[in-house]
């Protein structure tokens, strides 16, 4: 089974990586893709850079740093994994990358960096629940945890 884990640098996310490896530890035989997706350059952006190279080579140096520590956890457990950094809107090349890969499940954050909507869930999370086909797993992160150190 191909499990994947968007990663967008919250504690949700790595809290997701841990619980993928729990799973993992008790038996479940799977591989792990680790995605970070960028979102689209805003017209600020685009304007001061001039160089549309810059500004990729900036989202993907931006990933790969957010990517790290999650990578750093499968790692240390000893598991391989192949990771992504890819740019557009977040829920639909999420989507999209599923497909891509031939993942059989998600397992993420309930809410990321941004703010939580209605239910305690991010809006990619929501986004996810309404249109994926393959099961989805949300993982929360209590008060005062962190993930890192689990």
């Amino acid at each position: 089974m191909k499990i994947l884990l968007p990663i967008d640098g919250s504690p949700a996310a790595l809290a997701a990586v841990q619980h993928a490896l729990r799973l993992r530890a008790q038996g479940l035989a799977c591989e792990m893709v680790l995605v970070n997706v960028q979102e689209p350059a805003s017209l600020y952006e685009v304007v001061v850079a001039h160089d549309a190279q810059v500004l990729s080579d900036v989202r993907r140096a931006a990933g790969a740093d957010l990517l790290a520590p999650a990578e750093a956890l499968l790692d240390a457990a000893g598991v391989e994994w192949e990771s992504e950094v890819a740019g557009g809107q977040p829920a639909a090349l999420l989507l999209e990358l599923l497909e891509n890969y031939g993942c059989e499940a998600v397992v993420m954050g309930a809410r990321g960096v941004g703010q939580p909507d209605a239910m305690g869930l991010g809006r990619v999370a929501q986004s996810l629940a309404a249109h994926c086909a393959v099961p989805l797993t949300l993982v929360r992160v209590g008060p005062g945890e962190d993930p890192g150190e689990a």
